[in-house]
């Protein structure tokens, strides 16, 4: 997996003050955790724009006071609610023999038979899936080849399995499927539609609150 380096400075001071004239500096308090000690740091803002404002999924090589370089993952990031400013990252430090979990974004090959062929419409339902993996083992993304798929095949996560890593989510979750179009929709097919799609929205609620269960402010 590609790497983004971002250099920081250790903190002295981890108080609501420090923290305060640190961001209106343009730079982000930062933790980085999974070591000894959780390691205090700033970071300027603009060096996350890479890490945060992308589909892509990266590693990073935090660069402390240029004589400590630490391998590390994005783990958690709260922004401003008006202004969208990030308040503050959260890392954690990877070790070669411990797994570690992590979003990969999904990408689509091929051309499905069902859509080019029989009128149907490609369905994405998952464009990230969360997995856990050895640091050397995780993908830069993870590829689904929909060239076999007719109308009403699906493409699951037990259907993406593999020795490297493994997938977070329930077998029968759907990543992909071509359907018919929405007006020769069945009723039981609107129901299924339905369903899929409030189970979707609860597992991202459910990720969100999980998110800002686990952020504070420094």
């Amino acid at each position: 997996m590609k790497s983004i380096t971002i250099k920081g400075s250790k903190r002295e001071s981890v108080g609501k003050v420090a923290t305060k004239a640190l961001r209106n500096a343009d730079k982000v308090p930062c933790v980085l955790y999974g070591g000894e000690n959780p390691l205090h740091f700033s970071a300027n803002e603009l060096d996350f724009t890479k890490l945060v404002y992308t589909p892509n999924a990266h590693t990073v090589l935090l660069d402390i006071n240029g004589d400590q370089k630490i391998k590390a993952i994005l783990q958690d990031i709260q922004f401003h609610p008006v202004s969208d400013k990030i308040l503050n990252v959260d890392f954690y430090q990877l070790s070669e023999d411990k797994e570690v979990s992590m979003e990969i974004p999904v990408v689509f090959e091929g051309s499905a038979p069902g859509v080019l062929l029989e009128g149907g419409t490609l369905i994405i339902s998952k464009r990230k899936l969360k997995v856990r993996a050895l640091p050397k083992n995780l993908p830069d993304v993870i590829t689904v080849n929909i060239s076999s798929l007719n109308l009403g095949d699906k493409i699951s996560t037990a259907d993406l399995d593999s020795e490297d890593f493994t997938i977070l989510h329930p077998d029968n979750t759907v990543v992909c499927k071509v359907r018919t179009s929405r007006a020769s929709l069945s009723l039981e097919e609107e129901l299924e539609e339905q369903e899929e799609g409030e189970e979707t929205s609860e597992e991202t609620e459910a990720s969100s609150e999980g998110e800002k269960s686990s952020s504070g402010e420094e």
